[in-house]
């Protein structure tokens, strides 16, 4: 493990030291105010401008379109959905994509395969760039609070530089070798992850059936030894039934269908993970794509109700032993 250290400790160097970041979703936007609020100077741009807002009174200059944001900063961070954003954004495929990398740091934030992340690194090698992936784990409350855990990967020296930009960002940083190293790495956390949120999911449901207390279920689930922050954090919007968004069904599907792509390329089983994505597809379909992760109770609650053919309780209902 490395720690990253903070933007206190750079050494700004003489040349223009503007840092580009584009993408300032539920993740990116976090993550950007951090490292403006840390005294480094950035060069935004988002698909939505809106999104741009906080980070200008933060001190941001926000680009009008994606070719200011590289034409004013050596080193972009991309914190992007997916494969076909991130080369929309490079222009890869076109003519444009030399001149947008030539020259560059590209550090890929965001999850996608680790095959596409291996071939977009060639292709940003032979345009002249440099390029290091640098995939997270946390959900926005720890992007908030600056306590994500980095994994980075790439040519020592693209990671050498990449590493103190990370500090207002991340709590911990763990250098993982060679692309797409980090990548796999955040699957096989996330696998771990997808699968300890829908158990905890199915806990909830399975009390909340049987009328026992939800304060009670949550605080005997916080003295025992399977407590961790996530099961902290989910519990209690599990008891609340608040699905406000943190990490979204849709990410969720999005995640879990990488690591089953990477454990079926390596011939590896992911029964677990396979039941995982069937109840998460549900969720989606009964129209909570955009909900946070643990809205995959709902799925869950359907298919009790399918079986009993009646409807679930309410949550003021289910919760009649708390008062």
């Amino acid at each position: 493990m490395v720690h990253a250290p903070t933007a206190n400790g750079l050494e700004m160097g003489e040349a223009n030291m503007d840092i580009g970041f584009i993408g300032l979703g539920v993740m990116g936007q976090p993550m950007a105010l951090n490292l403006a609020r840390a005294g480094i100077p950035l060069v935004v741009w988002n698909r939505s401008p809106e999104r741009c807002e906080a980070l200008r009174a933060a001190g941001a200059a926000v680009a009008g379109n994606t070719g200011e944001v590289f034409d004013r900063t050596r080193i972009v961070f991309l914190m992007l959905i997916g494969a076909e954003a991130m080369d929309q954004v490079l222009g890869r495929g076109t003519a444009g994509f030399h001149a947008k990398v030539a020259g560059h740091l590209i550090v890929h934030m965001g999850t996608t395969s680790p095959e596409y992340s291996k071939a977009l690194e060639a292709d940003i090698l032979a345009a002249g760039g440099r390029y290091a992936e640098c995939p997270v784990s946390g959900s926005r409350l720890p992007a908030e609070s600056g306590q994500l855990v980095a994994m980075l990967a790439g040519e020592q020296s693209a990671v050498a530089e990449v590493m103190p930009l990370l500090g207002p960002m991340c709590r911990d940083t763990f250098v993982c070798g060679a692309a797409p190293s980090a990548l796999l790495m955040k699957l096989a956390v996330n696998l771990f992850l997808i699968t300890m949120v829908t158990g905890l999911s199915e806990a909830s449901h399975f009390a909340r059936r049987h009328g026992l207390d939800m304060r009670q279920f949550l605080s005997v689930l916080d003295a025992g030894p399977m407590a961790s922050a996530v099961s902290r954090m989910k519990i209690a919007k599990l008891v609340e039934r608040n699905f406000d968004v943190q990490a979204s069904i849709l990410d969720v599907l999005k995640n879990n269908r990488l690591v089953a792509e990477a454990a079926r390329h390596c011939g590896i089983a992911s029964p677990l993970l396979d039941v995982c994505h069937a109840l998460y597809g549900e969720a989606a379909a009964l129209g909570h794509g955009h909900e946070d992760m643990i809205a995959v109770v709902q799925a869950i609650e359907a298919r009790t109700a399918s079986l009993t053919g009646s409807p679930l309780p309410s949550a003021q209902a289910s919760n009649h032993r708390q008062a």
